[in-house]
């Protein structure tokens, strides 16, 4: 597995090695003592999720104050531009963000670490994203910050408005954000 750092402490861009032939291809997507030996992470998944989405469906910027959740991303089905969002007070890179294209051909995982608020918007049709999570959702302790915020300035690469659920129509202003020490 190819490790890239980002510019935010503790994101990281992972290549999977992938094996392909004229039959199709072949990818180890979780081996946690690869894992752990490529990033010097220790995680402990507790949960996975799957959501599907439709082109121009833009989730986030989600995160829980309490069980913060590391998160292990990575798309089965189509391509979203992924983004984290470093929210730790005592990071060098609070209120910086990083996103890359996570797709089906390039099988790319993004590792969110705890601390971080996460999201991601979709570029086809249709995208099916998996992801591994450290803790359980926790909906009482989940936060949104808006998509939007001025302040962090995400360049989603939209061309159009994107599709929201009600509660990130609602996000906060990061200057108003509850964030970590």
């Amino acid at each position: 597995m190819k490790v890239i750092e980002t510019l935010i402490p503790g994101v990281l861009l992972l290549e999977p090695k992938v094996f392909g032939d004229s039959r199709g291809f072949f990818m180890e997507s979780w081996n946690a003592q690869v894992f752990r030996e490529a990033t010097g992470v220790v995680a402990d998944f507790v949960q996975d999720n799957h959501s599907r989405s439709a082109q121009g469906v833009l989730r986030g910027l989600h995160y829980q104050l309490q069980q913060p959740q590391g998160k292990l991303v990575r798309v089965v089905r189509g391509a979203v531009f992924d983004v984290a969002v470093d929210l730790r007070r005592s990071s060098p890179a609070f209120g910086r963000w990083f996103g890359a294209e996570l797709t089906e051909d390039n099988h790319r995982q993004m590792w969110v670490p705890p601390g971080c608020a996460h999201g991601f918007v979709v570029k086809t049709a249709f995208a099916d994203f998996l992801y591994k999570a450290t803790d359980y959702y926790a909906p009482e302790h989940e936060r949104c910050i808006r998509w939007d915020d001025p302040e962090i300035g995400i360049d989603w690469g939209l061309s159009c408005e994107p599709v929201l659920s009600a509660k990130d129509r609602v996000g906060v202003a990061f200057t108003a954000a509850e964030t970590y020490p």
